[in-house]
C-alpha cells in the first residue's frame, strides 16, 4: 500500500479535546485507528491519540477515493483526517466526544500496521511479560498513556514550587567514583583508563553536599538513580529521585519545606487537600505499634506487648521465650471471627512461619466462649486479662507471636498487613502521610556481632547522643527522617555532618581507618576543611509516589520502560552480550562460571 504524505495537512486539534461547542467547524484530527466498522453504506472509525477517542464517518456523502481509504484502514493504521464536527445521530455516554463526530471530506493514511500481538484495550487480557516485549504497544493504552502523563504533571509542579522557594535546578554527573551506599554500584568501564571503573550514581549524595559548600544554598534535581539489587513491586534497577539539598537549616524547615511540596502537589493534581503538619512517629515507636518503619497507619490494629503477662504462664512456648530474654507480643483484628476461619487461621500460621516465626498462636472469639489454641495452660482470668489488655471483643480474633524481640516486631508487622489485605479492611483512596524520626544511627548485626551504620556516613547524630559514638553505640540516633505514604517509604533524608572533627570521629565509630575514608572519601571530606555551611536534604522517590497517587500494584505502571524482576528489559533484549573488539578496548576478559 502507498503511504499519503502530510503535504498541506496539519492538526489543528487533538482527538480527545473536541467537544459540541466545536460544532460546524472545520478541524484536522491525527491518530491511530482503534476500530473500524464497515456498515456497508457506512464506515465508522474510532481515531486514538494521547488525549481520548474521536469518531470518524464516512457516508454516501464521502467522496469515492476518501471512502475507500476508509474501507481499507484496519486496527493501528496511522491517519490524519479532515472534516466537519457534527452532532452524532446516537450519542456514545461513555468517552468524552461522544455527542460529536467528524464528517469527514480528506483523509491521509499515514501508516499501516501488521495485526497487533494483543489488542490496545484499557483492560488488556494479555499477559504483562507479552505487554512488556511490546512496550511500544502497550504503551498505546488509555491507563498506562494516563500515567505518564500523571508523572509529567508531577515533575512540573516540583519544579515550579521548588522554583518558587529559591531551589536551582543543577545536574550532577553520571560517571562517579564508586562509593559505599549500600547497595551494590552499576559499574562502567574506562576506555582512557586501564582498569578502571566508573561507577552510576545511587544517589547524588556527595555532589549536592559538595554544591552546598559551592555557595549554591538551595538545589533540586529530577535525578536518576541506579543500584544493582534484587527487584520487587516497588523497586526498580534505575529509578528517579526528587532530590534537594538545602543549606543554613534544620530538620524542621526541611520538613515545613517539603510539606509544603506535598499539600501543593496532591491538591493540584489530585484534588486532595493535605492537613498540615504531616504526623511524625520516632523510629522506636514505629516498630513498637506496627512492627514497621514504614507503618501502614490507615488502619488500627496496633502491636500490644503480653510478655510480662506471660512470663510465668504454663504455655511453655511463651515462658521461655521470655525466659530466654524474648517477646510474647500480639495484633488483635477486629470483628474478623467470621473470615479468619480454623482453615484460614492455619494459612496465616503458614505464612508467618514462612517469614520467620516459629508458628502462631491464637484466641478467636466467635461464640460465647473463646476458642484459644492453647486454652489448656491458662485459667479463665488470664485469658480474660489478656483479651482485655488486647482491646479484643467477641467477634475478634487476636494473633499471637513468641520470640526474640527482633523477629516478633518484624513477623507481626507483616502478618499486620497481611491481615488486613485478606479483610479488605485499608481504604483505598485515602492518604496517609507519616514522618518517622529518630532513627537509631547503629544497628547490630548478628551475623557480625557488630554495630553498623543504619545510614550514610555523613548523617549528623543528634547532639546529645555524640557522647555514646564509642561506648554505647544502642543509644545514638541521627538526625534522620523518612517520609512515609500509605504505608511505603517515599523519602529519606538526614541533617549532615559539616565538622571535620565529628566525621572523623564517625569514621573511626564505623570501623573506617584514616587511609580508607579518606580513599572513598577523600574529595569530599577535604571540601569540609573551607568553610561548610550546616545543611541538610532528602530525595523524594518518584516513582513510588506515582505508583500510589494512581493506586497501582507495581512500580513498572508508571516507568515508560521498566525492566522486570531480573534486571533485564524485554523489548530491547538488554543487557546484552557485546562483540570481543569492544571487550578488547575496554581490558576486559569474560570468565565464564
Amino acid at each position: 500500500m502507498v503511504l499519503d504524505k502530510m503535504e498541506t495537512l496539519r492538526r489543528t486539534h487533538y482527538c480527545g479535546d473536541l467537544r459540541s461547542s466545536d460544532g460546524e467547524r472545520e478541524v484536522v484530527v491525527a491518530g491511530w485507528v482503534q476500530r473500524q466498522r464497515d456498515l456497508g453504506q457506512i464506515i465508522f472509525i474510532d481515531l486514538r491519540d494521547r488525549t481520548g477517542i474521536v469518531q470518524l464517518a464516512f457516508d454516501d456523502k464521502t467522496s469515492r477515493d476518501v471512502f475507500e481509504k476508509a474501507f481499507t484502514a484496519r486496527s493501528e493504521f496511522v491517519l490524519m483526517a479532515k472534516g466537519k464536527v457534527r452532532t452524532r445521530s446516537s450519542v456514545n455516554k461513555d468517552i468524552p466526544t461522544g455527542e460529536i463526530e467528524l464528517e469527514v471530506n480528506e483523509l491521509k493514511v499515514l501508516g499501516t500496521s501488521q495485526t497487533p500481538p494483543f489488542e490496545i484495550l484499557s483492560d488488556s487480557a494479555a499477559n504483562e511479560e507479552l505487554r512488556l516485549k511490546y512496550r511500544y504497544l502497550d504503551l498505546r493504552r488509555e491507563p498506562l498513556q494516563r500515567n505518564i502523563l500523571m508523572r509529567h504533571r508531577i515533575v512540573k509542579v516540583a519544579r515550579d514550587y521548588y522554583d518558587e522557594n529559591g531551589f536551582i535546578e543543577i545536574e550532577t554527573p553520571m560517571l562517579i567514583k564508586s562509593t559505599p551506599e549500600g547497595a551494590r554500584d552499576y559499574l562502567v568501564p574506562s576506555r582512557i583508563h586501564e582498569g578502571k571503573f566508573f561507577a552510576l550514581p545511587q544517589s547524588p549524595q556527595l555532589y549536592k553536599q559538595l554544591l552546598m559548600l559551592s555557595g549554591f544554598d538551595r538545589y533540586m534535581q529530577i535525578a536518576r538513580c541506579f543500584r544493582d539489587e534484587d527487584l520487587r513491586a516497588d523497586r526498580q534497577p534505575e529509578f528517579t529521585q526528587i532530590d534537594l539539598e538545602m543549606s543554613f537549616v534544620d530538620m524542621e524547615d526541611i520538613l515545613e519545606m517539603n510539606e509544603g511540596f506535598v499539600a501543593r502537589l496532591f491538591s493540584e493534581v489530585l484534588g486532595v487537600k493535605v492537613s498540615l503538619p504531616l504526623p511524625r512517629m520516632k523510629y522506636t515507636d514505629a516498630m513498637e505499634l506496627y512492627g514497621s518503619d514504614k507503618p501502614d497507619t490507615r488502619f488500627e490494629m496496633k502491636i500490644v506487648d503480653m510478655s510480662d503477662m506471660v512470663a510465668n504462664s504454663e504455655f511453655s512456648v511463651f515462658a521461655d521465650a521470655v525466659r530466654s530474654g524474648g517477646n510474647v507480643r500480639c495484633i488483635t483484628a477486629k470483628n474478623a471471627a467470621g473470615t479468619l476461619t480454623r482453615k484460614e487461621i492455619d494459612k496465616l500460621t503458614e505464612y508467618v512461619r514462612g517469614i520467620g516465626a516459629k508458628g502462631m498462636a491464637y484466641i478467636r472469639w466467635i461464640d460465647d466462649k473463646p476458642s484459644c489454641s492453647f486454652s489448656k495452660f491458662v485459667s479463665e482470668a488470664e485469658l480474660d486479662a489478656m483479651l482485655k489488655r488486647a482491646g479484643a471483643e467477641k467477634g475478634d480474633v487476636v494473633m499471637f507471636v513468641a520470640d526474640r524481640k527482633k523477629t516478633v516486631l518484624s513477623v507481626l508487622g507483616s502478618l499486620r498487613l497481611e491481615v488486613a489485605k485478606r479483610l479488605d479492611i485499608i481504604p483505598k483512596d485515602q492518604y496517609n502521610f507519616l514522618w518517622i524520626t529518630e532513627f537509631p544511627f547503629f544497628e547490630f548485626d548478628e551475623e557480625t556481632n557488630s554495630y553498623v551504620a543504619m545510614h550514610h556516613p555523613f548523617t549528623a547524630p543528634m547532639d546529645e547522643c555524640i557522647q555514646y559514638l564509642h561506648t554505647e553505640p544502642d543509644k545514638v540516633f541521627a538526625k534522620a527522617y523518612d517520609l512515609v505514604l500509605n504505608g511505603v517509604e517515599l523519602s529519606s533524608g538526614s541533617i549532615r555532618i559539616t565538622n571535620p572533627d565529628l566525621q572523623r570521629e564517625m569514621f573511626t565509630a564505623l570501623g573506617l581507618s584514616d587511609e580508607e575514608a579518606h580513599e572513598k572519601f577523600g574529595f569530599l571530606t577535604d571540601a569540609f576543611k573551607y568553610g561548610a555551611p550546616p545543611h541538610g536534604g532528602m530525595g523524594i522517590g518518584l516513582d513510588r509516589l506515582l505508583m500510589i497517587m494512581l493506586n497501582c500494584e507495581s512500580i513498572r505502571e508508571v516507568i515508560a520502560f521498566p525492566k522486570v524482576a531480573n534486571s533485564s528489559e524485554l523489548m530491547s533484549g538488554a543487557p546484552a552480550i557485546v562483540d570481543d573488539k569492544q571487550l578488547t578496548d575496554l581490558s576486559i576478559n569474560i570468565i565464564k562460571h
